[in-house]
């Protein structure tokens, strides 16, 4: 049954908007007074309410509640979700002055959250996965990509795939999963990063693509983690098995978007260590460089440069990176309204990296923005003016629309 939805004081459908490069607010459309027209979860039209009504009388009627502005749902496109457990003390170290890796030596960090992960059910973390993607959904957030790489062995990143996969089922928010067990070697390894890496390659990833637990494969590519040189092999044998390629890259130190680019990756994630040579080979490739502003308010780091990747001609995409360590916060609108004002990036700009450039990152091509055709991914906020949903800082709470 077609459902006419509307009237809302402002639609901005995101149509027509390029997927690299700088945007301006003047570039967005809008639509005054207008309505959508849904079918069985798809977009029929975009249009004036009053018209879409008239030529659509037996369409069901979901009339606004008060003033509204529409706009897609937002597609989160990194983040952590699947964990058990707290790291509140290496926060409270953190805010101390202790560095990333003091804490981790100190027997915090990731491996911190892989110890409770692991001590947890699927079950437990199946419930827990679903009251963060509805607290995200929300708040906005229509899609959210999860990563395993809590697990760090073939058993228990499969539990962490498999809770991702029923927890899909249960819940109205799409979960796009992500293998990430190239997060860390783990302490209980007896091997070398290559014999790790191996180890996935050969025993987790082929049980992965016969579950259809994934498509997509990541890698934590820094000091404490993996060089740049491992991660290439095994990316590249990742490929070969079909997987979609993803990087966590430059966070504390550059090589991993020069690995990113190098293999093909869809996305480079977090470059806030990116520097001139790192922009202009992102802004040259179609990898998406997704920025994670709450890793930065979690660490108390600077941003990655936003402004600059834009300027140079990337498609720049907004994620929370929502995980136990090093962004706890979550609230993936909050995070963006405060990043754009310390990069100086415009309304447009952040709406299209929250939705049509985040999906993008996903490779999904059904949603980020409202036409014919598209899922019917939609959140309405209260409000008359488009411009008040960044202005309010994440504290502007929108309604779903289904």
């Amino acid at each position: 049954m077609k459902i006419l939805h509307g009237p809302f004081t402002q639609i901005l459908p995101l149509t027509g908007l390029p997927l690299k490069g700088a945007l301006q607010d003047d570039q967005l459309q809008i639509i005054l007074q207008g309505g959508i027209l849904t079918e069985n979860g798809l977009i029929i039209a975009v249009d004036s309410f009053e018209k879409l009504r008239g030529e659509n009388p037996s369409a069901q009627i979901k009339e606004t509640q008060g003033q509204q502005v529409l706009l897609p749902g937002f597609v989160d496109c990194h983040t952590h979700i699947c964990f058990a457990g707290s790291r509140a003390k290496d926060y409270a170290m953190r805010i101390q002055g202790k560095t990333y890796l003091e804490i981790a030596r100190s027997g915090g960090g990731i491996w911190d959250s892989v110890t409770q992960t692991r001590a947890a059910d699927e079950a437990l973390l199946t419930q827990l996965l679903i009251k963060r993607a509805e607290r995200h959904l929300a708040e906005g957030v229509t899609t959210i990509e999860v990563k395993s790489g809590y697990g760090l062995s073939v058993e228990q990143e499969l539990k962490q795939l498999r809770a991702i996969k029923v927890a899909a089922t249960q819940i109205n928010v799409s979960l796009v999963a992500t293998c990430l067990a190239a997060h860390m070697v783990p302490k209980d390894f007896n091997g070398s990063q290559t014999e790790y890496l191996q180890y996935i390659l050969t025993d987790l990833l082929p049980i992965i693509k016969k579950e259809n637990l994934a498509n997509r494969v990541d890698i934590f590519i820094e000091e404490n983690a993996f060089n740049g040189d491992n991660a290439l092999v095994y990316l590249n044998k990742a490929k070969q098995f079909g997987f979609d390629i993803t990087v966590h890259a430059d966070q504390f130190t550059t090589s991993g978007s020069h690995v990113a680019v190098n293999v093909g990756a869809v996305s480079a994630d977090h470059l806030e260590a990116s520097g001139d040579a790192e922009i202009k080979l992102l802004a040259g490739s179609n990898t998406v460089a997704v920025t994670l502003p709450g890793a930065s308010l979690g660490l108390g780091m600077p941003y990655a440069p936003a402004r600059k990747l834009l300027d140079a001609g990337a498609c720049l995409a907004i994620a929370s990176d929502w995980n136990p360590g090093s962004a706890p916060m979550g609230d993936l609108l909050m995070q963006a309204a405060i990043m754009s004002a310390a990069e100086k990036l415009n309304t447009a700009e952040v709406f299209a990296g929250l939705t049509f450039r985040a999906a993008k990152a996903l490779n999904l091509t059904d949603r980020g923005i409202l036409a014919a055709g598209m899922r019917a991914d939609m959140q309405a906020y209260p409000c008359t003016d488009y411009r008040e949903i960044l202005y309010q800082q994440g504290k502007l709470k929108p309604v779903i629309i289904d």
